[in-house]
């Protein structure tokens, strides 16, 4: 519990001073396969948002096309240059051929399943694009259930702070978090 109040904690003043745009790039860097607390900017900027001090609807779109943006791009590397990575260093991984044709069958069958649940998992959520693509998963395909999978988790995690930011606030031990002067 306290690592999440610590990261909230570690975002806000990204959030206060940059607004917006902080987390559009937080979001868009997660998304693309950087180890940012994306989650944790997105609950600190909903709870700023039920303080007055961010838009909510801004929050969300922002969001949106962050997560749809870093995943994109994530999907175009995985594409164009993910497929040569993993012949040459795969091994180093424990990346087989055989696990590497079963992680096909699974995008050709269930793709779009994989894309949407994949951004509720930490770690999945960072590697689904570059994923994606490395394993030739149709654009289109992709590119629907990214945006669907970004609509849904900016929904919950905006929705949710915003309209319970106090309980969540009182849970987690935050302190409420006054006006920038």
């Amino acid at each position: 519990m306290h690592i999440i109040h610590d990261t909230i904690a570690l975002m806000e003043p990204y959030l206060r001073h940059y607004g917006l745009f902080a987390l559009l790039v937080i979001i868009y860097l997660e998304s693309l396969g950087a180890p940012l607390p994306g989650e944790s900017a997105l609950i600190g900027a909903a709870l700023l948002a039920a303080d007055g001090q961010l838009p909510i609807v801004g929050v969300f779109l922002v969001v949106v096309v962050a997560a749809v943006a870093g995943d994109s791009t994530g999907y175009l590397i995985g594409r164009y240059g993910g497929r040569a990575v993993i012949q040459r260093f795969g091994r180093y991984i424990g990346l087989t051929d055989e696990r590497q044709r079963w992680i096909e069958g699974l995008y050709e069958k269930h793709g779009a399943l994989v894309v949407v649940g994949a951004r509720f998992v930490v770690v999945l959520r960072q590697l689904n694009g570059i994923a994606a693509g490395t394993m030739a998963m149709r654009w289109h395909a992709f590119f629907i259930a990214n945006l669907a999978g970004a609509l849904l988790w900016a929904a919950v995690w905006t929705t949710i702070p915003y309209f319970f930011g106090d309980v969540i606030a009182q849970h987690f031990g935050l302190h409420p978090m006054p006006a920038a002067k």
